[in-house]
């Protein structure tokens, strides 16, 4: 199996969750880290995460899905400036 080192790959700017994802008690560290290091998540379809290696180059915005537990999951979203990070649940985006 190969290792793949997690770096940064983009500027997270000001990083903010809504309350509904607060309430859920999560360790958001490690999301954000997935997040920033281009671990886009497991609720992406293939053709979403090739639109964010390519946000990557064309300054759009970023999009990563995880699955936290029970059926739930959380939306994580860096502008296309990259001046803010919000965490949000799926009905709030």
């Amino acid at each position: 199996m190969a290792y793949r080192l997690m770096t940064p790959r983009f500027p997270l700017g000001r990083i903010v969750a809504t309350p509904a994802v607060l309430a859920l008690g999560l360790d958001l560290a490690a999301y954000i880290h997935r997040h920033h290091c281009g671990d886009w998540g497991d609720g992406l379809e293939e053709e979403d995460k090739q639109a964010n290696e390519e946000a990557l180059h064309d300054g759009t915005r970023l999009l990563s899905c995880y699955h936290v537990g029970n059926g739930r999951r959380i939306y994580i979203i860096t502008e296309w400036d990259r001046e803010m990070t919000s965490i949000l649940l799926p009905a709030e985006y």
